[in-house]
């Protein structure tokens, strides 16, 4: 002590003020009317204290500290399997910040803990009050208002997720420095060891005066050596005070004795020394803050031995260890612990003892339990041997080459770690660092290691389980309604069902309720093996993996948001569609759910309508390769499904046009926006141009866009080309010619790569590029000597992979139609871009207007095809007539259709050229 308050404490004159100052805390606590029951959380001694002192005393008014909004909770708890946690969950909020939603509070409940003896005593014995006095759960987050969800992902075994814990009895050092003085002096590495094996194991069996006086004394060094100056400090002082007049209003509302009263807190509240700590008369109260406006829900989620370890920072296995602990002492002094009646697993519970008389005055029990050796029981040679022949038998269950020499090495190593660490009998710690020491060797034969092992073997992960009777509505209706499968859903294993939708058409409404929870619930809840939900699609069958018992949780948190998965999933897209961050891709996202999981036109409509809504305030076109992909599915599925497209379907085209086009010029300058995006663009503008132009656009306005764009990259540049092809101001020749030009200058061809991705992303909006685009690449492999085409082929690969990768079949499928089929027919292939073309030069010589006519009667099948959409079919006169009349016959024909050019324009829109 002397040492410890020269380190920590500036030096040994802080020793007697210390000193002082506890046992000034320990009597103020134990000269309170009211009795205070100081306790740790999950602490088997704390829940045998407990457990004694209830049946010896009998209370008839219980306070325990715990959010008082939680009460209505703690009859559910029968209907479940503990551990579990009473939550407290809010996703629309009002007087906290909207991007900390949703907020959850925690209070995880174990059997071996004081808080739940004190609720099965008192909703099992009749005539007993039990009262919450702990801050609300809205309080937590007023007066924690930088606390925050986690972002980063969590492990999978969290069940608590990102909830905030409340800490009921909390009990560790503040003092980091205080911590590692105990851990180092006392030969342990975490302070869960330091607690077992310094106050639990030696209260395990102490009266119930000596019990109270060593945790307020701990309690109170602990109180004293943390730092006074934090908020965490101050707010743990504005619980005392909340609680304290919650307490003193219950007794003067009922006007029960303080005598007959247990006050149930942790070990360092119990030490409180605010002036609003006590029941007396005249004790000022504490001026509460009304609750913000936040609707809060209230129900219970499954909990497990290591979602509270790393909930409360407690070191792996330690609850899993009290809990063992706990069932020792029970065998051992012959108690039968408080239990709710229909608990699953809970046993008969013994009719209570007669009361006794009320003890004696308090007396120092304190300076003899500290003064004397500790009673420490002695070796329990029986269990150690039983947990080295156990741990050997898992051992080889996992892969390890363990054998009866490793059970007998395991066995004195423990006695002799726990004579080199000061202990009387090994303890569950000792026995895990002899395991791994003389089993684990360099490598771990399977997933499990020898530490991981002994946790399972001193009893394991336990995992609660919600009943059904406690969960929400929601989470009612979706066991119900897949209750058809014939599957134990409840089970904490990986169920397949399958579903024939042609031989049980009754399936096919868990079928569309397994598609909506695909969308809800994480994804290894519920994931599809066979079958898929798409637009346009239908399946006959289908086989899901459903692991709905290891994600209760998640399913208990929907019954939160909604009464039904309908609803909860419409909420979903709604808030997805209106946040603040939503783009008009999202948008279209949650249109194309909507259609896939609800059917309800009026959602449809207004998501569309957000979907302009957000389109049009857009002044980047990062999402236009997804708008693009979204908006052609929708289209797609309307017109084959529907009689004419929804009105939010055509506006959404119109706005997109006139958007495109006005951020075209842009995009094509700007460095931060890639060709891919440049290429949706135009990809939307060339593919909606007809449905556009219908509903009332201009196609001068693309044109205006296309001559005004300027770009440098060479990828850019490239689909400037295809644009300008495809609008008719760069005919193919031309455009060959400046591929050529490219390829003929080597300061250029460097970067013919680039150009190259530039033409792939033209597929998109010009996709009978495709024979040009593997000529490009033909006439490089073909013209290019081997010393510029070796380096440049890298840079060619790496450019379509990233930039073009869903284009390269494309490409991958026009140069099989282009290329021999045999390598026989390679030698005499002759390239479709090199072949002379038949027939050009003699109609060439004919003159512009005769080669028209010409040009006409050599491919009937077009002509003959117009002139039935037209309705006027005839027939054709010989060929040598339309050449024997001269040239002055086509030059009539074209001064009629150069004098009447509407005509020709009409045709022209009418075939879509």
């Amino acid at each position: 002590m002397l040492s410890a308050a020269e380190e920590l404490g500036g030096g040994p004159a802080a020793l007697p003020e210390i000193l002082a100052g506890i046992v000034d805390d320990v009597d103020h606590a134990l000269s309170e009317p009211l009795e205070i029951f100081p306790v740790c959380h999950h602490s088997p001694a704390s829940a045998l204290a407990m457990l004694r002192r209830l049946r010896e005393k009998q209370p008839k008014v219980v306070y325990l500290e715990l959010c008082e909004d939680l009460q209505p909770l703690l009859t559910e708890l029968r209907n479940c399997r503990l551990p579990v946690a009473l939550q407290a969950f809010a996703s629309e909020l009002e007087g906290f910040p909207v991007e900390s939603a949703p907020l959850s509070v925690i209070a995880p409940i174990t059997e071996a803990s004081a808080e739940y003896q004190a609720i099965a005593y008192a909703l099992e014995t009749p005539g007993v009050e039990l009262v919450l006095v702990d801050r609300s759960t809205d309080h937590v987050f007023q007066w924690q208002p930088d606390v925050t969800p986690a972002t980063s992902g969590e492990p999978e075994e969290d069940l608590h997720g990102d909830a905030v814990g409340v800490e009921i009895g909390d009990l560790r050092p503040r003092f980091a420095e205080l911590e590692e003085y105990l851990l180092h002096h006392g030969r342990v590495r975490h302070w869960s060891e330091w607690w077992d094996q310094y106050v639990e194991q030696p209260l395990a069996g102490a009266d119930h005066e000596t019990y109270r006086q060593v945790m307020v004394l701990v309690g109170s060094l602990f109180r004293r050596l943390a730092p006074h100056d934090t908020r965490r400090y101050a707010g743990d002082e504005d619980r005392e005070r909340y609680m304290w007049t919650r307490i003193r209003e219950h007794l003067a509302a009922t006007g029960t004795d303080p005598a007959d009263c247990l006050y149930i807190c942790g070990a360092f509240h119990a030490a409180s020394r605010v002036p609003e700590a006590g029941s007396a008369l005249g004790t000022p109260d504490f001026a509460i803050s009304p609750r913000t406006g936040t609707t809060w829900l209230y129900g219970l989620i499954p909990s497990s031995h290591s979602a509270i370890e790393a909930q409360f920072g407690l070191a792996p296995g330690s609850v899993s260890i009290a809990a063992a602990t706990w069932q020792k002492q029970l065998t051992k002094h012959r108690l039968t612990p408080y239990k709710l009646q229909g608990q699953k697993s809970s046993g008969r519970k013994k009719a209570l003892p007669a009361p006794v008389t009320p003890a004696a005055p308090v007396t120092d029990h304190l300076t003899g339990y500290l003064s004397g050796p500790p009673v420490l029981d002695g070796l329990d040679e029986e269990e150690l041997r039983g947990w080295c022949v156990d741990i050997v038998r898992l051992a080889r269950r996992n892969g390890y080459l363990a054998s009866t020499a490793d059970a007998i090495a395991v066995f004195e190593t423990s006695v002799l770690l726990a004579g080199m660490r000061g202990r009387a009998r090994p303890t569950p710690y000792d026995f895990q660092d002899a395991a791994v020491t003389c089993i684990e060797k360099d490598t771990v034969p399977g997933r499990r290691d020898v530490r991981r092992l002994c946790e399972i073997l001193l009893g394991g992960d336990r995992i609660g389980r919600v009943g059904y009777d406690a969960m929400p509505p929601l989470a009612r209706d979706v066991f119900d309604r897949l209750e058809p499968l014939g599957l134990n859903l409840e089970q904490r294993s990986i169920q397949r069902a399958l579903l024939d939708l042609t031989a049980r058409p009754e399936l096919a409404a868990c079928s569309q309720l397994l598609w909506m929870l695909r969308y809800l619930l994480p994804d290894q809840a519920v994931r599809p093996i066979m079958g898929s939900r798409r637009l346009g699609e239908k399946h006959i069958q289908e086989s899901w993996d459903l692991d709905l018992g290891r994600h209760q949780r998640a399913v208990i948190e929907l019954g939160y948001e909604g009464v039904t998965v309908e609803q909860v999933l419409e909420q979903r897209l709604r808030r997805d569609a209106w946040d603040p961050k939503a783009t008009a891709a999202i948008a279209l996202k949650a249109v194309e759910n909507s259609l896939l999981f609800l059917e309800s036109p009026r959602l449809t409509d207004e998501l569309g309508a957000r979907a302009i809504e957000l389109l049009s305030a857009e002044r980047t076109v990062d999402d236009a390769p997804e708008v693009l992909r979204r908006i052609r599915r929708l289209l797609g599925h309307y017109r084959s499904t529907a009689p004419a497209l929804p009105t939010w379907c055509e506006r959404f085209v119109i706005a997109g046009y006139a958007h495109y086009c006005t951020l075209l010029p842009t995009a094509f300058v700007d460095e931060a926006t890639g060709v891919r995006q440049v290429g949706a663009m135009l990809g939307f503008l060339f593919s909606m141009e007809s449905l556009a132009l219908s509903l009332g656009c201009d196609r001068i306005q693309l044109e205006i866009a296309v001559r005004q764009s300027h770009p440098e990259a060479p990828a850019k540049v490239a689909l400037l080309w295809a644009a300008l092809h495809q609008l008719g101001a760069l005919p193919m020749a031309d455009l060959r010619a400046r591929v050529g030009d490219l390829l003929g200058n080597p300061l250029v061809v460097p970067a013919v790569p680039q150009y190259v991705s530039g033409f792939v992303q033209a597929l998109e909006p010009v996709p009978r590029l495709a024979p040009f685009v593997v000529e490009t690449l033909s006439r490089a492999f073909g013209q290019l000597p081997d010393p510029v085409l070796l380096p440049w082929l890298p840079n060619l690969i790496m450019t379509l992979r990233q930039q073009a990768a869903e284009l390269v079949p494309v490409l991958t499928r026009e140069a099989g139609r282009t290329f021999p089929g045999t390598l026989a027919a390679l030698d005499s292939w002759i390239p479709p871009w090199s072949a002379p073309a038949r027939g050009r030069t003699a109609v060439a010589a004919m003159g512009p207007a005769v080669a028209a006519a010409a040009f006409l009667a050599s491919g009937p099948s077009s002509a003959d095809a117009v002139a039935r959409l037209l309705g006027c079919e005839g027939e054709w006169a010989p060929v040598t007539a339309g050449l024997s009349a001269g040239p002055e016959t086509g030059e009539a024909v074209v001064g009629l259709l150069t004098a009447y050019p509407e005509t020709a324009e009409a045709v022209a829109d009418l075939v879509g050229s």
